[in-house]
């Protein structure tokens, strides 16, 4: 019973661990030759961190933010929602 148990455990594990880390990450996509779009995953209260996280990533040499959206997502089961943030964003 016990090798069933941790065998689960060790199949389970790296979908668990996948699914938690993917949320919290920002996605960019190109616009133009130094432009990109930058979008936040949900997050209480809305913070920027993945978002800049992301555009550090993208553009190692600086940027500047062009504009800026928030979102918020409503579920109508009552779960908590969270605050996404896009940005556009010029490399320096």
């Amino acid at each position: 019973m016990r090798h069933l148990f941790l065998a689960a455990i060790l199949l389970l594990a790296p979908l668990v661990l996948v699914s938690c880390g993917s949320a919290t990450k920002a996605g960019a996509t190109k616009i133009d030759d130094r432009t990109y779009r930058v979008e936040g995953p949900e997050v209480p209260g809305g913070a920027e961190a993945p978002n800049r996280r992301t555009a550090e990533r993208v553009c190692p040499g600086g940027y500047r933010v062009l504009d800026s959206t928030r979102s918020k997502e409503g579920c109508s089961d009552g779960c908590s929602s969270g605050i996404s943030t896009n940005w556009v964003i010029r490399c320096l």
